[in-house]
């Protein structure tokens, strides 16, 4: 019997809890058989002849005694206790029944037995604790007689963060019970600051510190609509907590009233900073001056064309055939050059363009509330107010961003996006799983291999990739070839490449078409 307690114990716990426990028990056993031996040696001289019944008497003595034991319940909370960085915190513990705890074991321990956060014996017992605790840590023992045995941690760190035990102990029956404890900073008020001028507007940055865990950041207008940003940025600094740097481009008459959003999930808190920009701030162009400069140089260009024609007239005759010959012969060469690079980047085209060409069409299902799609879920376009539509799992409702129908696990694939001119807007692939709640990062870690346009052409690398050109193009192709694990971009005007994501960049599960719509943008899938 005692190898059987044993075993049951030091599955419960560690060796030394069940030697403790084990020892307690049978000690108490030991003081009963004392006391129920005297009446067994009273029940065996008045039976002497038949021993039975007074083994039968011992046994039910026992058994009522081990009946008579408190018996209880530990009890604690079934959600997480959240504790800001730097104050108090308090985990809740309590007996079911309630009773008297005041000369029971009150232990609480990290995830080993002997990993003390917290010794109770009839007073504090602080040989074990946990240097990191030490001086740190508080039983209520107001509440003790009424079973309570909750437990105070004071300067709450970063490291407190986890699971805690709550063990209680009375003589041989003991319970325990496991909560969490979660740990959570509000950072600094939001700092917007305009960092200047930008693609015809004014580039604003917001930036804050001292978050933890990871913040949610958001640019809201007047009105509380999602603002989509230029870029945005997360770090840690040396004391553990996070720093965020987020910009956006502000157009006058669009969104001069708007705000930066900081909000911290586990406190479900939020901070706030709002701003004004008054329309002097904004470039503006001085039609008198530029017709000026523009009549100069056509004046000061039709001077200079008539004395170098007056120079070159006659002397030079000679010179100028040979000039002409010249350059009649370097702009043949160019010619050739210009067939054989086109040719190259044809052949090339053709060796990395996908075999099927796929007729994608857009999920309903997936996109952002402001986003308008088309009858024929070919094109989609930024919406004048945000659609009662349902929240469903796979919706975006951060992100205006929408998913195709088809998916792909194999083969190559390509399909055409038209973008027209102007505004903000990405255009790639994302993987099936892509998160599609709260703030995306734009980037392969996400799940998301793009493209994007916002004043700047750039590929959507982490950290982002500029592309050389000046001018987004009127058409993309997009080239999926999942065998591979490879995605390219390619100008459908000039058959010019864009950018390739490299080989193996794609994970192998199913990669859908994926597209960014921002204020004033269209998009459209091409037949």
């Amino acid at each position: 019997m005692r190898g059987e307690w044993m075993r049951i114990l030091e599955n419960l716990g560690t060796r030394e809890r069940a030697q403790n426990c084990s020892k307690a028990y049978f000690q108490d056993v030991s003081d009963q058989v004392t006391v129920k031996m005297k009446i067994l040696s009273f029940c065996h001289s008045s039976r002497a002849s038949s021993p039975l019944p007074g083994f039968i008497v011992f046994f039910l003595i026992c058994y009522v005694h081990r009946m008579e034991s408190a018996q209880f319940t530990v009890i604690g909370p079934h959600d997480p206790v959240t504790a800001i960085l730097g104050q108090e915190a308090v985990l809740p513990c309590h007996l079911s029944p309630r009773m008297s705890a005041a000369n029971m074991e009150v232990r609480w321990f990290r995830s080993e037995y002997l990993s003390i956060v917290h010794l109770y014996r009839g007073k504090d017992q602080y040989d074990g604790q946990m240097p990191q605790y030490q001086g740190r840590t508080e039983l209520l023992k107001a509440g003790l007689t009424d079973g309570n045995v909750s437990l105070r941690i004071l300067n709450i760190r970063r490291s407190d963060e986890g699971q805690y035990h709550c063990f209680v102990q009375d003589d041989t029956f003991y319970e325990e019970t496991v909560l969490e404890l979660r740990v959570a900073d509000l950072g600094s008020a939001p700092l917007i600051s305009v960092e200047g001028h930008q693609d015809g507007g004014i580039r604003m940055v917001c930036r804050s510190a001292g978050w933890y865990p990871e913040p949610e950041v958001l640019w809201k207008d007047l009105s509380g609509r999602h603002l989509p940003s230029l870029s945005e940025t997360k770090s840690r600094g040396n004391n553990g907590l996070f720093e965020t740097e987020t910009a956006i481009i502000v157009t006058e008459h669009a969104n001069q009233n708007l705000s930066c959003c900081i909000r911290n999930t586990f406190l479900n808190q939020e901070k706030e900073s709002a701003v004004y920009i008054a329309d002097p701030f904004f470039p503006r162009v001085n039609s008198w001056m530029v017709a000026l400069s523009v009549i100069l140089v056509v004046l000061f260009g039709f001077i200079g064309l008539t004395v170098y024609l007056f120079k070159i007239k006659g002397k030079y005759q000679r010179e100028k055939y040979t000039v002409y010959k010249d350059k009649r012969d370097n702009e043949i060469s160019k010619l050739h050059t210009e067939i054989g690079k086109r040719d190259n980047e044809i052949r090339w085209r053709r060796s990395v363009a996908p075999i099927e060409e796929a007729n994608v069409t857009l999920d309903p299902d997936t996109a952002y509330p402001e986003l308008v799609l088309s009858e024929d879920r070919k094109s989609v376009r930024w919406g004048d107010t945000r659609q009662h539509l349902p929240d469903n799992p796979e919706r975006f409702d951060t992100e205006p961003c929408v998913l195709g129908c088809e998916g792909f696990t194999s083969g190559r694939h390509c399909w055409e996006v038209e973008v027209g001119d102007g505004g903000y807007w990405a255009v790639g692939v994302a993987r099936e799983s892509v998160r599609r709640k709260g703030w995306i990062s734009r980037s392969p870690e996400e799940g998301i291999w793009a493209v994007e346009w916002g004043g700047q052409f750039q590929a959507l690398t982490s950290p982002v990739t500029s592309l050389p050109q000046r001018r987004a193009p009127s058409r993309i192709r997009v080239c999926l070839d999942c065998d591979r694990g490879q995605v390219t971009f390619i100008d459908a005007g000039d058959e010019a490449p864009i950018f390739t994501f490299p080989p193996g960049s794609i994970p192998g599960e199913r990669i859908q078409p994926w597209l960014r719509v921002g204020p004033g943008s269209r998009l459209r899938l091409c037949p």
